[in-house]
């Protein structure tokens, strides 16, 4: 069955442009529910059943799997096998009738006033990496745009002279966000004494690279939240989420 899956994911990428995030969300779900099946015995897409179906879900439920999860994983499983019953491959569908479980919506966690102005003053040192992390954290706060999005800016996404940048040029879904004066300086400093040397003679178009002037990734972001919050005596865990609804 995992061949299948990476005929998928394939199709996913090649076809629909999901971005690898995306891809790997899918792929990393799917292969949950075979590994599910095939400890029940059933090595074959097109033998899983709709009752089937619906016990995986249970069992899911009773591993204390939460509801959004549960919500991911069915929509992963209906892309699934609507695409094994377009290209022929199971004669029906059986997580057509799936149905997504009630999610209880709760109010974003947010920093207070005192707290972000605690963070955001953290790097405050003249470092090139202490630069960097002012000017990402800045921007994040100013825009509201996703880590996804942040370190995979480019530098003509950003329009400093203007105040704005532009994010999801690749999709339907663009967006032209306004930044406000500490962000675009911020950045601007970035830009003028950071960069360079954190390339290190590389060459790149993203805007934020690491210290080793590759890409940035969104786990190294995370820890670079995590340690101005500890450096700010911010008792919550803040997560880059946090930051983007505060």
């Amino acid at each position: 069955m995992e061949e299948t899956v990476d005929q998928f994911i394939s199709f996913l990428r090649d076809i629909k442009n999901v971005s690898e995030n995306t891809a790997v969300s899918y792929k990393r779900d799917l292969l949950k529910m075979q590994d599910y099946f095939l400890k029940q015995g059933i090595e074959s897409e097109d033998k899983i059943t709709a009752t089937g179906m619906n016990t995986y879900i249970l069992w899911l439920e009773k591993s204390g799997c939460a509801s959004a999860t549960i919500s991911r994983y069915i929509a992963s499983m209906k892309s699934y096998f609507h695409y094994l019953l377009q290209t022929g491959k199971i004669s029906s569908d059986p997580a057509m009738l799936l149905k997504n479980p009630i999610i209880e919506k709760r109010e974003p966690r947010v920093l207070t006033v005192s707290q972000i102005d605690l963070l955001l003053s953290m790097p405050s040192g003249d470092s090139n990496k202490e630069i960097r992390d002012k000017a990402m954290l800045e921007l994040m706060y100013a825009t509201g745009i996703r880590v996804s999005e942040l370190i995979s800016l480019h530098l003509d996404d950003v329009n400093l002279q203007t105040g704005y940048i532009v994010v999801g040029k690749d999709k339907a879904k663009e967006r032209i966000i306004p930044i406000g004066d500490s962000a675009r300086r911020a950045v601007y400093r970035y830009l003028t004494e950071a960069r360079d040397a954190l390339l290190k003679e590389r060459v790149s178009e993203l805007m934020f690279v690491n210290c080793s002037g590759k890409n940035m990734s969104r786990q190294g972001f995370w820890k670079i939240i995590k340690s101005y919050g500890r450096q700010a005596g911010i008792e919550d865990e803040i997560t880059p989420q946090m930051l983007r609804h505060t």
